[in-house]
């Protein structure tokens, strides 16, 4: 299992989000508060932000934990953003990926990530992997199932579904594909703000001109709201809208 954030709003340093908050991402990965599965996050972490002028965020990801790289905690100090998605990673099954399965993935303008798991991984995904090219495939950082799920994700978006619709198609057919799959998904292009609450915690809070949307609260601010249980949020910095997501065919 994960814990994961994203923010979009005025410029502030990274560690004001990810490891200064009581309850920030730093301690959400040796202890969550909210977390369904597991109760250690310490197999990887990643940050993706986006610098002004530049659409395409710079990524800083490990294989271990967040607390023992002191490098990224002074990184977090001085780096400041408008927009970022973070994540700390507990791994489903052992691999030996290392620091390219550790969230967010990034294609283009797009950070992702996955808090969940897909049961009977890699099996149960096999017809939807058959759906993607060769190139796409090829193309995945990771043999995990995080990482096939953003290759779904990603032909949507280049097929043109906006990133909420591709989040709820995908969050679907996977769910189908396999039954009691945890699928809490989150996106951002720097501007905007998809994901998706699907057997696992989620919060959001806005405040005027910012929206953070998050595994669990990073501290103890009343604004903070839960996401209903099957629910598609799309968020900016103005606005925030939840919609609920369909359950697939039996």
């Amino acid at each position: 299992m994960c814990r994961h954030i994203a923010y979009v709003g005025e410029p502030v340093a990274l560690g004001e989000l990810v490891v200064r908050p009581e309850h920030g991402l730093l301690r959400q990965s040796w202890e969550p508060r909210t977390q369904s599965s597991g109760v250690v996050n310490a197999d990887g972490f990643g940050v993706g932000w986006y610098a002004e002028g530049d659409p395409v965020p710079a990524r800083y990801r490990r294989a271990g934990p967040i607390w023992g790289d002191l490098s990224f905690a002074d990184l977090a100090r001085v780096v400041r953003s408008g927009a970022l998605l973070a994540a700390v990673r507990g791994a489903t099954l052992p691999g030996a990926d290392g620091e390219a399965a550790a969230t967010p993935f990034a294609s283009g303008r797009w950070l992702f990530s996955h808090n969940g798991a897909v049961p009977g991984w890699p099996d149960t995904l096999n017809p939807l992997a058959a759906t993607l090219s060769a190139g796409e495939l090829l193309r995945l950082e990771a043999r995990t199932d995080s990482a096939l799920v953003w290759a779904l994700v990603l032909h949507r978006l280049r097929t043109g579904d906006a990133p909420g619709d591709a989040l709820a198609a995908t969050v679907r057919e996977v769910a189908q594909a396999a039954p009691g799959s945890r699928l809490n998904l989150l996106i951002t292009d720097g501007d905007r703000i998809a994901a998706t609450a699907w057997g696992n915690s989620l919060w959001y809070l806005t405040g005027p001109g910012r929206a953070v949307v998050a595994s669990e609260p990073y501290d103890d601010d009343p604004h903070w709201r839960e996401v209903p249980e099957r629910t598609l949020v799309v968020a900016d910095r103005t606005d925030v809208a939840l919609t609920p997501l369909k359950e697939p065919p039996a």
